[in-house]
């Protein structure tokens, strides 16, 4: 079953300037995260290869991560993971994907950019006094020449504040190559960024790219310029697009309370769900003003969701839906700056493509030896209920039934975070609650990711940063 993300809403100022086509909603052919069974009989034309084969390539990926990553993942030693920055912190961060044309969405990362300008909307979930951006070229297939890159706090749309425009540079130049599969951090630049705050950071690129390395499914509207517009601080010049483009994250200095970060992972139930466009109402977005609203120290949080993405395999013909979560847990999560701990909520969309619940637990185990490995505590989300949704079937809802008890009880999680339980209706615990139901019975709307938000134990996030995860330090 093809599931998927949540609708994003036309980009503010796409009245403007429309890059191509208008902004269309993120469901593709099939829509939505889908659920499926115990058994493993398989949809006909669903699947490349079998799944007991994805897995083990999937399992040997995890076993040997430098090999399987994009070279980006180890183009900047000592940038992030746990330890690696002594003082900064992720602040925002997305998961990436190879550009290419998506058919439901107005995103040019498919043909590239030439010549132009685009400012990423980015809400930042930690504070400090200083910013540093890395720019992407993970899924290149050529040199990416990054020309200028701009950081402002945003006034409104794509207007930043007056003063607060900074231009970067790179080992003290403003333009930087990045090789194919690279990615780069800028050179610090002071700057005093609070939590919970929306910077731009703007890129202007001169040379054409071919496809770009980019986050697909944002529920924010972004922009895009014709030619050098990084250092105007006034959006007038800006139209609408809805991707974000060249950039996969922002560290900060972390003020006295930001200790660390913690990553939330999975795929589009993490990423966007179903909530209102231009919000920040994801559950990572409620989760971090929760722990902002608590007093003393506190943590970042970086949202590693992904729409369409699946645990153990890729999904074939789809690049828009990035690799699987064995394949990018060590970019996406475990080489953040900062991080303590990792929120993994995935496996609806294996669950729809036929995977089984052994193969699900199997894939459970090696993310969480690896970040073990990265002395990172890992906790397990339940799955949120799917019955009455179009891709609820009783053998579908078997398999859930045993990934989730499996999550609950095993005991090989550092901590559990009861997702299902916390957005089920009270009526029935398979169904998703009414109040929290976007109206697919499958994607939570706002209430509902803030209802995921309140279902996690702060003071288990916040142990987290002070204790290294059990097996730390063996390789």
């Amino acid at each position: 079953m093809n599931s998927l993300p949540s609708p994003t809403p036309p980009a503010p100022g796409s009245d403007r300037k429309p890059h191509r086509r208008s902004p269309s909603r993120e469901t593709g052919p099939g829509r939505h995260d889908s659920a499926r069974r115990r058994t493993g009989a398989r949809t006909p034309g669903r699947l490349a290869r079998p799944l007991a084969t994805a897995v083990a390539l999937a399992l040997a990926v995890a076993l040997a991560p430098a090999a399987a990553q994009p070279a980006a993942a180890q183009s900047a030693p000592g940038q992030g993971g746990q330890g690696k920055a002594r003082g900064w912190v992720a602040a925002w961060g997305a998961s990436q994907v190879a550009g290419s044309e998506i058919p439901w969405s107005d995103c040019p990362a498919g043909e590239g950019l030439e010549n132009l300008t685009v400012r990423n909307v980015l809400f930042v979930k930690g504070g400090g006094s200083s910013v540093r951006v890395r720019v992407t070229n993970t899924f290149g297939t050529e040199p990416v020449t990054v020309d200028k890159v701009t950081v402002a706090l945003q006034n409104e749309g794509a207007d930043a504040v007056p003063g607060t425009l900074r231009t970067l540079t790179f080992g003290g130049r403003k333009a930087t190559t990045l090789a194919a599969g690279e990615e780069r951090f800028s050179d610090p630049v002071r700057m005093p960024v609070r939590a919970l705050s929306t910077l731009l950071v703007s890129v202007h690129v001169d040379k054409a790219t071919g496809p770009v390395t980019n986050h697909p499914f944002t529920a924010q509207g972004n922009y895009l310029a014709e030619g050098d517009e990084a250092a105007d601080p006034s959006g007038d010049d800006y139209a609408g697009t809805p991707c974000w483009m060249l950039v996969s994250g922002v560290d900060v200095r972390g003020d006295r309370r930001t200790v660390g970060s913690v990553v939330a992972f999975g795929d589009s139930i993490t990423d966007t769900a179903s909530t209102t466009g231009n919000a920040n109402q994801r559950y990572p977005d409620h989760l971090a003003r929760r722990l902002q609203a608590r007093k003393g120290p506190t943590l970042s949080v970086v949202n590693a969701g992904l729409g369409g993405n699946r645990l153990i395999a890729d999904r074939e013909g789809e690049p828009y839906y990035g690799v699987a979560a064995l394949s990018r847990m060590e970019r996406d999560a475990f080489e953040q700056t900062g991080v303590r701990s990792v929120i993994l909520m995935e496996g609806i969309n294996d669950i729809g493509y036929d995977a089984t619940a052994d193969e699900l637990i199997t894939g459970y185990e090696a993310f969480i030896e690896e970040g073990h490995r990265h002395g990172v505590k890992v906790h397990g989300g339940t799955l949120l209920p799917m019955a009455g949704s179009f891709i609820w079937t009783e053998s579908r809802q078997a398999i859930w039934d045993a990934v989730n008890e499996w999550i609950r009880t095993s005991g090989a999680f550092d901590g559990v975070i009861d997702f299902a339980a916390a957005t089920a209706s009270p009526e029935d615990p398979l169904t998703l609650n009414p109040a929290y139901d976007s109206g697919d019975h499958l994607h939570p709307n706002d209430a509902g990711t803030r209802a995921m938000a309140e279902a996690v134990d702060l003071d288990m996030l916040l142990t987290d940063a002070r204790e290294r995860a059990p097996g730390a330090g063996r390789r």
